[in-house]
């Protein structure tokens, strides 16, 4: 027994000496997780001993502490979005890893209102294109850089007059008569929504392209809404190149285009035309057809040459990197004598001062744009000028250019439409405009509170515009004009001057504090701030002066308009291990538009997301690496109406056709304008849901957002009664609206390999827009607002807005057509049966607005070779053709001239126009490519000093289309004389140094 005891004793004593060896043997290992790109911790990341089922995450700001079984010799780190690390902890208490990133786009800085976040922190829909992404080929306009790229964003392309800029919308316009372009941030200063400065082709056409290296679309509330009142349309925040520390690099580009005329309009030959004269002309326009063969739109148009040229210096001194820039810019267009030259310099200084605890950004860009502008007006008469008539007289007279003569007064037909080629020849329209945008932001991180950083911006956009217009006294365009303070004597050609001026200063401040709370596992960012912008606009007064010198009409009066905005606003972010994400904004603008006593507007939003991600759960998955959703809810403000004292009453003086007689002299008087003194903010209240994505490691990446948009007290021009004001139209908050909507983006990498990568993006948006109330009362007989002025007639609309339908919807009449599908002149449905086609008759058809918008874009690498192309379709959207029903008839007259007509006429035999027909309605669904590039990398070149790239563009390569008009896509949906878009060829090369 006693041996039995001591047998028992002993092993117990073993087994317990085994357990505290055992338990010694355990030890403790610390230590931190951080992202090799900027060193800050990885949060939730997953730290486990190899072999083992022993493991931990780390925490808010990337630490952990392991205790680890004996005999581990290796740790796990693992975090979605980066690469999976083994680290020896062999006589190791402490280490430290950096993560390397492998999914680029969960990890990226996007820019925000007022600050940064990281994407995965995101809990708004922000939509981020940088440059390695941007459209290739000749590009003049910054929004040219993004199209088809971002869901959700609409940018109809521009004209092609040099240097026209495009109309974005994001997620369907928001209002009816303020405008519907978003606000447009560069380098922290939101430049003026108005349009552009006096002589310039478009406001955003004066930045340089080459500059730019990010763009950061705000879509929702939750991102967009920090910028409360002037959010309802977007935000879109580009970003420029900055400098890098390191030794000087040099980089230059030029690249060289030919611009070619596409599609004109279909008219008829002079063969052609002389046909139909003397088979259906009386004998009067008989006489009048000459023996010529012009094609006046050959005339008018021609191919165009294009050079860009861009050098840039980047590097670093000591703490102070630096970029600076110069560019060049000369564009003709494929209408003759219309021209652009831009010369751009920009200076970008990026410090760190006071052992880093300060953070300078001065931001300099100045811009110097000469344009010479074609009369556009010469792209309609080359479609309706006699085809048989010669380009020049024989006898000298209007600059020796043929025109149509009044035989009563030997002097050119006011009827009659005026030589094309003298349009353009003998008109020299000209401007200089010189701008400059500046602005320093000084960021300062407290010595005594690291976590506390206060932010001043101060900035400065001023813009001036002049120029001349000038055409001689011999030219038909002009050629006789009354004058009003010269006893009824006539004065000929013009030689006008013009000029503004636009001062936009700004002053924002704000406090901003971070921190992570590692009790909690949370973190905290706190912002609050003040904002003051101020817009002054102003213009001389010049008369309208005859080539000769004679004043046609006296001198006006000088111009000036003054807007400021105040704001107050605030933002939390509060993220719980990383995992539920919580974002809050709040804002106030005092708009300087509105009384005193509406003149504040509130604007707060609310986000949640939920990373699941970094769910315990989801890392036992392999099908997903990122998945996150997305709940938001804000309210944005509106207040561009276009004038800066709609709420007051204002004296104008009067135009010379409307002065006052007193005895013998007449008088310019001063007249009331209307107004509305209760005109106030317009808001709209946005909901918002959203999923992100990711799988296979990140090489396929994604997001699906839907969206509802309400506009209210929608600043809206309405009819008021005779005597209730200086005006039967005002400009009054009256109606709603609602835009919803679905987005679809995919990225992928679908190839990854070492000599061959592909990348392809799709992305598909559907938006519906509707007005759901325009009156102050709903009533079933309101028939709505007719808008969409069309050529033909005075005053004619083809447009209406209707409750219950979209903005903007075709107001028409339903055409009647015969056995052979052939229109019936001047037959239409009656579509409420009383017996006659009157107003009532008419219907609400189809929407300018596309229903679905599709964007693809692709990009393959092979060995030195790269191929790059855009896609974008447009669905659901239709044109009214008012080219072929201005021009789509002929008709026997006695007048002194002849005009050529459309080949359309060819299939409706019209003798009259028959402008309200849905004949002329057609389907403008399209399918375009917008860019195609190929690119080759030759290497080292010069000894090795520099890189050799060249690539080959071609822009507007093709078009898909049942539309029968020059272009499918034009904004507004109205097809009246439309500067046509060339197809481009060019050949760049870039040195790198």
């Amino acid at each position: 027994m006693c041996l039995k005891k001591l047998i028992k004793a002993a092993g117990l004593i073993i087994l317990t000496f085994i357990s505290l060896v055992s338990f010694a043997q355990n030890k403790v290992i610390t230590g931190k997780a951080t992202d090799s790109k900027d060193g800050s911790g990885v949060s939730g990341a997953s730290v486990s001993a190899k072999g083992t089922r022993v493991g931990t995450t780390t925490s808010a700001d990337g630490s952990f502490s392991l205790s680890v079984p004996s005999g581990t010799t290796t740790l796990v780190i693992s975090s979605v979005g980066f690469g999976t690390q083994e680290v020896s902890i062999e006589g190791k208490s402490s280490i430290d890893v950096s993560l390397v990133v492998t999914n680029t786009t969960l990890n990226e800085v996007v820019v925000t209102g007022y600050g940064t976040v990281k994407r995965k922190d995101l809990t708004g829909s922000v939509a981020t294109v940088s440059s390695k992404d941007f459209v290739k080929g000749p590009i003049t306009s910054p929004e040219q850089l993004i199209n088809g790229k971002v869901a959700g964003v609409q940018i109809t392309a521009p004209s092609g007059a040099p240097g026209a800029g495009g109309r974005i919308l994001i997620r369907g316009g928001a209002s009816l008569n303020a405008t519907n372009s978003p606000l447009i941030i560069i380098d922290g200063v939101p430049i003026d929504q108005q349009s552009g400065i006096a002589g310039s082709p478009n406001a955003l056409g004066l930045l340089n392209p080459n500059d730019i290296e990010t763009f950061n679309i705000l879509k929702d509330p939750s991102a967009a809404a920090i910028y409360g009142s002037r959010a309802s349309n977007g935000v879109i925040i580009i970003t420029t190149k900055k400098g890098k520390s390191g030794k000087l690099r040099v980089s230059f580009s030029t690249l060289n285009s030919i611009s070619t005329v596409g599609k004109t309009v279909d008219v008829l030959n002079a063969d052609e035309f002389r046909t139909l004269v003397n088979g259906k002309g009386n004998n009067t326009q008989k006489s009048k057809l000459g023996t010529a063969n012009t094609d006046w739109q050959n005339q008018i148009y021609g191919s165009a040459f294009a050079t860009d040229n861009n050098i840039s210096l980047t590097g670093g001194i000591d703490k102070l990197p630096y970029r600076f820039s110069l560019g060049f810019l000369s564009q003709d267009g494929i209408l003759k004598t219309g021209s652009l030259r831009r010369s751009s310099a920009s200076l970008n200084l990026n410090p760190k001062l006071l052992k880093d605890h300060l953070k300078v950004d001065l931001n300099l860009r100045g811009v110097l744009t000469n344009s010479r502008f074609a009369n556009e007006g010469a792209i309609g008469t080359a479609v309706n000028f006699d085809p048989t008539q010669p380009v020049n007289n024989s006898n000298g007279r209007f600059g020796g250019y043929n025109e149509w003569i009044d035989p009563s007064s030997n002097r050119p037909d006011g009827l009659a439409p005026k030589n094309p080629v003298g349009l353009l020849n003998l008109r020299n329209d000209e401007s200089d405009v010189k701008r400059f945008i500046s602005n320093i932001q000084l960021d300062y991180k407290f010595h005594f509170l690291p976590d506390l950083r206060a932010n001043l911006n101060v900035g400065i956009d001023y813009s001036k515009g002049e120029g001349t217009i000038k055409i001689p006294d011999s030219s038909g365009q002009s050629y006789l004009r009354s004058v009003t303070n010269g006893g009824g004597a006539q004065a000929s050609g013009s030689d006008n001057q013009y000029q503004q001026t636009k001062k936009n200063k700004l002053l924002e401040f704000y406090l901003n504090y971070v921190k992570d709370i590692k009790v909690l596992k949370s973190r905290i960012d706190v912002m609050t701030g003040y904002g003051y912008q101020d817009f002054i606009r102003e213009s001389p007064a010049y008369p309208d002066v005859a080539a000769n010198g004679t004043v046609v009409t006296p001198e006006g009066n000088p111009f000036k308009t003054q807007n400021t905005l105040i704001s107050f606003f605030s933002r939390v972010n509060y993220s719980l291990m990383n995992k539920y994400l919580l974002t809050v904004n709040w804002r106030a603008d005092a708009s300087s538009r509105f009384d005193k006593s509406i003149r504040w507007g509130y604007f707060p939003s609310v986000a949640f997301a939920w990373n699941v991600s970094n769910e315990g759960f989801f890392k036992k998955q392999k099908v997903l690496t990122d998945l996150k959703f997305r709940l938001s809810y804000g309210e944005t403000g509106q207040q561009e109406i276009g004038s800066d004292y709609q709420y007051l009453p204002v004296y104008n003086l009067s135009n010379n056709t409307a002065m006052y007689q007193f005895g013998n002299t007449f008088y310019n008087v001063f007249r009331p304008q209307a107004y509305d003194a209760n005109l106030r903010w317009e808001t709209t209240s946005n909901y918002g849901a959203g999923v992100d994505f990711g799988f296979m490691n990140g090489r396929f990446t994604g997001t699906i957002d839907i969206y509802k948009k309400k506009s209210e007290d929608l600043l809206n021009r309405i009819s008021v009664p005779v005597g209730t004001n200086f005006s039967n139209e005002i400009i009054t908050n009256i109606g709603t609206m609602e835009n919803r909507g679905f987005e679809f983006t995919l990225n992928s990498a679908i190839i990854r390999r070492k000599n061959l990568n592909w990348d392809f993006g799709f992305n598909i948006t559907y938006n519906k827009n509707e007005i759901t109330q325009l009156t102050a009362v709903n009533s079933s007989s309101y028939q709505g607002t007719q808008v969409g002025g069309i050529s033909g007639g005075v005053g004619n609309t083809i447009q209406i807005h209707t409750v219950g339908y979209a903005a903007n919807t075709f107001y028409v009449l339903q055409q009647v057509y015969n056995s052979n599908n052939k229109p019936i002149e001047a037959l239409y449905v009656d579509r409420n049966g009383d017996g006659i086609i009157n107003n009532n008759d008419y219907y609400r058809n189809k929407s300018p607005n596309p229903d679905i918008l599709l964007g693809v874009t692709s990009g393959v690498t092979c060995h030195n070779w790269t191929f790059n192309c855009t896609v974008r379709g447009n669905f659901g959207n239709y044109m009214y053709n008012n080219v072929f029903s201005n021009n789509g008839t002929f008709r026997t007259n006695s007048l002194n001239f002849l005009t050529n007509v459309s080949r359309n006429y060819l299939e409706t035999g019209f003798a009259n126009n028959q402008y309200f027909s849905d004949y002329y309605l057609q389907d403008a669904s399209f399918i375009r490519m917008d860019q195609a590039s190929l690119g080759y990398d030759f290497g080292k070149v010069f000894q090795d000093k520099a890189n050799l790239r060249a690539t080959l563009n071609v822009q507007n390569v093709f078009v898909m289309t049942k539309y029968k008009g020059l272009d499918p896509e034009i904004a507004g949906g109205i097809d009246n004389n439309f500067y046509p878009r060339p197809r481009v060829f060019s050949l760049g090369f870039n040195l790198d140094f």
